[in-house]
């Protein structure tokens, strides 16, 4: 008979299946299970659709839940929102226990939804499944929690940990396999920030190709506000939202140029310490960012280290060499004193794209390592 935690894990796998699409609700997972049978299970698909707890239970006639117990990888809500309360569809489907992996901090369920369970004569155990459980939610747990987007930092390097010649070229360091890959992660994202280097010598579009579940808004860090008007950022503007982070410097000449070509420039502090910051604040209050994707370059993402900024990285290694000290490496402006200033990263996935291979980590945590192969 599957254990508790096997069942949890089933509920979680069920909540990634939303990922991209539900944000910047939670993705969330639940499975309905009696005497070691599976009933029905669900998950969170879209914003504003039906919870995992009622998508489950959607799939049963009614009185078929009865006596059973319900694995949620969060919480259960206990509130009104853009749909109804789950805790009061698993109270009048009988449900006799509810295994829950997270309580949730949004501060209209923090610990209600077990309690009104409870109330009801429920059993609720809280806690199995917590770490794969919070490492799946860790964006939204960010949002909820300290008002910030969950940063992802990505780069493609070569072997020699060079993301660009001296020259600036970077086309192509990974392979097709790789930047197709890319493209789904950009895919899920709320924001992609680049610095406005790589804006002005990539010319980016910076759009998910093909179209993912949702296509990020694009941002320029740009203290001059120098964003070409030709640039393809600029003749897109119209089509998918493009933001220039600016500062005081910019001036109002150019700020005006920029508007009136469809981008949102808005002025941020002068040094990077308080720009960056700032931008994030002002991506998850002003655009509902739980992930945000900053995308390079080397200085960009250095005063985002520097910051100690990222949650998690995403590397593509090409087995390439380039060479040169004035090669643009992945994590420029100041860096570390000593090694050990800052913990190791954990690599929670590994794989390979053709000859590159693809790491994704995170700091300071301990995640069980998955290998796959495409």
């Amino acid at each position: 008979m599957p254990s508790d935690a096997e069942w949890m894990e089933r509920a979680c796998q069920l909540a990634r299946l939303g990922e991209g699409h539900v944000e910047p609700n939670p993705m969330v997972g639940c499975v309905l299970v009696r005497d070691g049978q599976l009933l029905a299970e669900g998950y969170h698909a879209r914003y504003g659709g039906p919870h995992a707890e009622r998508q489950a239970l959607s799939h049963l006639d009614q009185g078929a839940a009865r006596g059973a117990t319900a694995y949620v990888t969060l919480e259960p809500c206990c509130h009104y929102g853009k749909t109804p309360p789950c805790t009061e569809a698993l109270i009048a489907a009988g449900v006799a226990r509810v295994c829950c992996a997270v309580l949730d901090p949004f501060d209209q369920v923090a610990g209600r939804g077990v309690a009104q369970l409870r109330a009801a004569g429920i059993q609720v155990d809280v806690g199995c499944g917590q770490i794969e459980a919070r490492q799946l939610m860790a964006p939204y747990l960010k949002r909820i929690t300290q008002g910030l987007p969950f940063v992802i930092a990505k780069w493609a390097m070569s072997l020699d940990g060079r993301m660009a010649t001296r020259t600036g070229d970077s086309r192509w360091i990974s392979s097709e396999a790789s930047r197709a890959h890319a493209h789904r992660i950009r895919g899920r994202m709320d924001a992609i920030i680049v610095g406005s280097r790589t804006a002005a010598i990539d010319d980016p579009l910076l759009t998910a190709r093909p179209s993912g579940p949702r296509q990020p808004v694009r941002v320029v860090v740009d203290s001059l506000a120098r964003l070409q008007l030709n640039s393809q950022l600029a003749r897109t503007a119209h089509e998918t939202p493009v933001l220039i982070w600016t500062s005081n410097a910019a001036s109002e000449t150019a700020v005006n140029a920029l508007t009136q070509a469809g981008c949102r420039v808005v002025r941020g502090g002068e040094l990077p310490s308080q720009r960056l910051p700032d931008l994030l604040r002002f991506l998850a209050e002003h655009y509902a960012a739980t992930n945000v994707l900053v995308e390079g370059g080397g200085e960009l993402l250095g005063h985002f280290f520097d910051l100690d900024a990222i949650d998690e990285i995403q590397v593509y290694i090409a087995p390439r060499l380039i060479g040169g000290s004035a090669a643009t490496a992945p994590l420029s402006a100041t860096g570390l004193e000593r090694v050990k200033q800052r913990p190791a990263w954990t690599v929670c996935e590994r794989q390979l794209f053709e000859e590159d291979t693809y790491i994704r980590a995170r700091a300071g945590e301990q995640i069980e390592l998955s290998e796959a192969s495409s």
